[in-house]
């Protein structure tokens, strides 16, 4: 379960991939979709990895609701540090390609820098 303040920052992600797809703006709705995607994963809980192993037939869930997962509350700030990655993980590899001579990759991964940097309330360096 979360909190307001971090259903405020993905529901601000969603409402920008929403507006993405819908301008038809594809870089920019696959850089929403993956920042939504890393928030999602870090909700997650870890499973053993034989939880599954001693479960007769008749104990594996089956129905609505069998596959979901449980998931842990990931605060605001845990969120905005990991957007704070993404953001400076393509600043980084903006870097490497341009220092490659790549500038057309570098523009692009700077882009979509400044785009999750926009969601963060600051601009990326």
């Amino acid at each position: 379960m979360t909190n307001g303040t971090d259903q405020g920052l993905k529901a601000r992600l969603r409402a920008g991939l929403t507006e993405a797809i819908k301008g038809r703006d594809r870089a920019a709705a696959s850089v929403l979709r993956v920042a939504l995607g890393v928030l999602e994963n870090a909700e997650a809980v870890p499973r053993e990895a034989d939880a599954d192993r001693n479960l007769a037939i008749g104990q594996i869930p089956l129905g609505a609701g069998a596959a979901e997962a449980p998931r842990r509350e990931v605060t605001g700030a845990e969120q905005l540090a990991l957007l704070a990655a993404e953001v400076a993980d393509r600043e980084a590899a903006a870097e490497q390609y341009r220092a490659a001579g790549r500038e057309d990759r570098a523009e692009r991964l700077a882009a979509e820098a400044r785009l999750l940097a926009g969601y963060l309330g600051a601009q990326p360096n």
